[in-house]
């Protein structure tokens, strides 16, 4: 490692990015290392904070923090690179597999369990993302990611086998040209039976023990504008069913696409999802008991939210593609307790709405 150092923007150097300029000091240095040490205030202009975007003039103060020499990177890079290599064992392999639930030459659908992470983390190990490499069948590249769900929903998950096929539904993604639906038991009964959620979302301040900067807060629309970082959420809801006055089967079809947008949305109208740890507690207005929003008794405490449905335009074929994932083991069981079977929903609640 090297130590602090001061540099002077020379008169080479100026009216350019500060990532440019760093690159071309520190070749070695990754983009998203500069982006990092940004982001935590260890590189400093003028002994202020910068992006990586700002723009340098000449004359000015680079603050340069300690960086790993090139030896050290390339052996960082050569041990992402063997363990990028190494192979999913025959279980996890037989298992990732079994969740398939469509493939074709283009794209390949998964019903994700509860509990697996999309992507991989700091404490993560296992995830779809590392065990694609057995969702090869036949290819020289594992399927790629288009888009995620959280750890602990369920649900239809697409990954494209090809490039033409992500760029594809990538766009499809973000032109919200695609139609998600899931299904949630929630604490109480939504009314009307048949409604809308418009709630902006923003990150929660501070970064605690608790995941506080993890967490999202609603945001009435009247509220949007004079609160920063906002960000404007659209949900549909359709109450399916309902047990008395205490729980609820819905339909949910975020229009919008935001963190926890769904759970969010659904607690702030007093009606939690069951198993939402985060979201459910007892400042909800929910008839649950015990952690988080809970039915107690033999309904299991896990989250209640599974992606039932999506539907997209194939992107090499063009062709109208719907999928449906059965739920999930511990879903099953909550909706044989309260006498519900998958068949009794229609299969677009949301038809009167579009």
């Amino acid at each position: 490692m090297s130590r602090v150092q001061t540099v002077t923007v020379g008169p080479g150097d100026g009216d350019q990015r500060l990532d440019r300029w760093f690159k071309r000091h520190f070749p070695h240095v990754s983009q998203g290392r500069i982006e990092k040490l940004c982001r935590k205030g260890e590189i400093r202009v003028d002994g202020g904070r910068v992006k990586a975007a700002t723009r340098l003039e000449v004359g000015q103060q680079v603050r340069v923090p300690p960086l790993p020499e090139p030896s050290e990177v390339a052996a960082e890079q050569a041990e992402r690179a063997a363990e990028a290599k190494q192979t999913v064992s025959k279980a996890d392999a037989e298992m990732i597999r079994s969740y398939v639930i469509y493939k074709d030459d283009h794209v390949i659908a998964l019903n994700k369990p509860p509990g697996l992470p999309t992507q991989g983390g700091s404490k993560q190990t296992k995830h779809v993302d590392g065990l694609a490499e057995a969702l090869k069948f036949g290819y020289e590249e594992k399927p790629k990611l288009v888009h995620r769900l959280d750890k602990d929903t369920s649900g239809v998950l697409l990954l494209a086998r090809t490039r033409e096929a992500a760029r594809g539904l990538t766009a499809a993604l973000r032109h919200k040209e695609t139609r998600k639906i899931y299904w949630a038991l929630v604490a109480g009964v939504p009314t009307p039976y048949l409604g809308e959620i418009r709630f902006g979302l923003v990150k929660a301040p501070g970064h605690g023990h608790k995941g506080e900067g993890e967490k999202m807060i609603a945001v009435h629309p009247r509220e949007m504008n004079s609160t920063p970082g906002a960000k404007r959420a659209h949900t549909l809801y359709a109450t399916l069913y309902r047990v008395a006055s205490r729980a609820a089967w819905v339909a949910l079809e975020p229009l919008t696409g935001r963190t926890h947008q769904l759970r969010v949305h659904m607690a702030e109208i007093g009606h939690p999802i069951i198993g939402d740890g985060k979201y459910g507690g007892s400042g909800q207005e929910n008839l649950g008991d015990g952690w988080g929003a809970q039915l107690g008794g033999v309904i299991s405490k896990k989250l209640h939210l599974h992606a039932r449905t999506m539907g997209f335009q194939h992107p090499v074929t063009h062709k109208p593609v719907v999928i449906n994932a059965p739920l999930p083991e511990h879903m099953q069981q909550s909706w044989e307790t309260l006498g519900w079977e998958e068949s009794f929903a229609n299969e677009d609640p949301f038809e009167a709405l579009h």
